[in-house]
């Protein structure tokens, strides 16, 4: 928890979609300190709140409304399926609506990184929109939700290493792939 950016994590058992529940740092704070600072004496499914579900298909004005309603700022994305796609945040739909907000705890998206030539290397699994606000671009994310699934998804194929297409304003190179997976892109934009 010290590691990581975020003050709500999920918690899950046996495996990643199976999550059962989400743990605020300052919840696990306190009982710390009530224990005499004592892991052993902690039971975290205790201290964290229920899960919150939402169908990916949910409106901005809706999850908003719904945000509001039950006073939280957290819930956790599911597709048609019930599998979890991501979190979605009261911040992330302010910032859809007014535009980045930054705060003092904002860091880099992971797997982004910027190159001295204008280009950008990207970790396949990066979610389009966290890469669009990071680097203020508008690739679309209505079709596919990480940047490799636009590739495959625009391309009609899960293209080689070296292959190189051009969409929305943007030349997108393969880098890596492993197995039937894009690992890593190059992507330049054609706009600026």
């Amino acid at each position: 928890m010290l590691k990581s950016p975020y003050t709500r994590l999920p918690l899950w058992r046996e495996q990643p979609d199976n999550i059962v529940g989400i743990l605020h740092a300052k919840d696990l704070l306190r009982a710390l300190n009530a224990a005499d600072w004592r892991l052993d004496k902690l039971d975290v499914l205790k201290l964290s709140a229920p899960s919150w579900f939402v169908p990916d298909t949910t409106s901005l004005q809706d999850q908003l409304n719904e945000f509001l309603k039950r006073k939280s700022h957290f819930a956790l994305v599911v597709d048609e399926y019930g599998e979890v796609m991501g979190l979605i945040t009261l911040e992330d739909i302010l910032e859809e609506i007014v535009g980045q907000i930054a705060d003092e705890h904002d860091i880099d998206v992971p797997g982004v990184r910027p190159q001295p030539d204008g280009t950008v290397n990207v970790d396949g699994s990066v979610p389009i929109r966290d890469l669009n606000r990071h680097m203020d671009w508008s690739l679309p994310d209505d079709e596919a939700t990480t940047i490799a699934g636009l590739v495959i998804h625009e391309a009609q194929t899960i293209p080689e290493p070296g292959q190189a297409f051009t969409f929305y304003g943007y030349r997108l190179e393969v880098l890596r792939r492993q197995r039937n997976k894009i690992t890593a892109l190059r992507i330049k934009s054609l706009n600026k």
